[in-house]
């Protein structure tokens, strides 16, 4: 299947982003910097076409895009700014903006949910498909028609996924949008969680309620936990000066049991407020639940295809 590309701007573009069916011919990977996504679409092969078509042309403007609107973004929210005029930063701020008056964050905790909920938007727009799904980096925006479902792997740490367990998500939840957060990932952390896994109505929200709730599992001062300044590891870091986890030795089971009654506490909080439907929290070996029940997570895999979030 081809992706072409039409104008002359584009091309230009199109030499910085990488953009590629894979062998297996199902999956198109995109690339362009820090950007890094694999999506797949079901349907008939020409609305498939037309999907990939669409999230090519929108991919290649991304990134300009969040370039324009990067000091706004790397700011600690508040309610009382201007919201930034692009359509990912803005969904970037809606993420993070119920955090804003409890919490330190800025809209780059929702960055990689806020793409993938764009790039899938433009497929859904262009094409009649009755599942797709974009992965950005683990962080997962999706669609599902009427009678649909796929079939979501949970990973106990992101650095060297292996399932735990799965959970199936169909097409009349109000589940959309799965992400992953903790200090063993692709970005900084100011907790000590292994992985946290959230559910969530929109990829965007999994992705901030993700970084909350990994910075809730912590155990302040330990001395097996090594922490660094952000600034140290990345200058640009919109974590500033904070204390970002590096290092986590071995815990206790009541000391693993004490950081994650916290993180459950502020999981079961989203839940509650409806910012979230769910959340697994990872530490250790140790696995704790909120806004679902523990039998809800089945033990051994499908014959279906597993999409893992990380």
């Amino acid at each position: 299947m081809a992706v072409t590309i039409a104008s002359t701007d584009e091309e230009k573009m199109s030499r910085r982003a990488h953009i590629r069916l894979l062998p297996d011919g199902r999956h198109l990977h995109l690339q362009d910097g820090p950007i890094d996504m694999i999506l797949e679409a079901f349907g008939e092969a020409s609305e498939v076409a037309q999907a990939y078509c669409a999230a090519t042309a929108r991919f290649e403007t991304v990134l300009d895009e969040l370039c324009a609107d990067l000091v706004y973004l790397r700011q600690p929210c508040c309610t009382e700014e201007a919201w930034p005029g692009g359509s990912v930063a803005r969904r970037m701020t809606a993420a993070v903006m119920p955090y804003a008056a409890e919490y330190f964050v800025t809209p780059m905790a929702a960055v990689a949910g806020a793409v993938a909920e764009e790039i899938l938007a433009s497929m859904v727009a262009a094409s009649n498909l009755s599942r797709a799904y974009v992965n950005d980096g683990g962080d997962i925006a999706f669609h599902l028609s009427d009678e649909e479902k796929f079939v979501i792997g949970m990973v106990d740490r992101p650095d060297r996924p292996s399932l735990f367990g799965t959970t199936i998500v169909s097409a009349s939840d109000l589940v959309r949008g799965i992400a992953t957060s903790g200090w063993r990932g692709r970005s900084f952390s100011l907790g000590i969680a292994d992985a946290v896994t959230v559910l969530a109505d929109r990829a965007a929200a999994a992705d901030a309620a993700a970084t909350i709730i990994a910075n809730a599992v912590n155990l302040p001062g330990h001395p097996a936990i090594v922490c660094v300044p952000a600034c140290d590891l990345a200058p640009d870091s919109d974590l500033g000066d904070r204390l970002v986890t590096q290092q986590v030795g071995a815990l206790s089971s009541a000391e693993i049991d004490e950081a994650l009654a916290s993180g459950v506490a502020t999981a079961e909080k989203l839940v509650r407020i409806g910012l979230i439907r769910a959340a697994a929290l990872n530490l250790q070996g140790v696995t704790r639940v909120a806004g679902m029940q523990p039998a809800s997570l089945a033990s051994t895999l499908s014959d279906e295809r597993v999409l893992v979030h990380a």
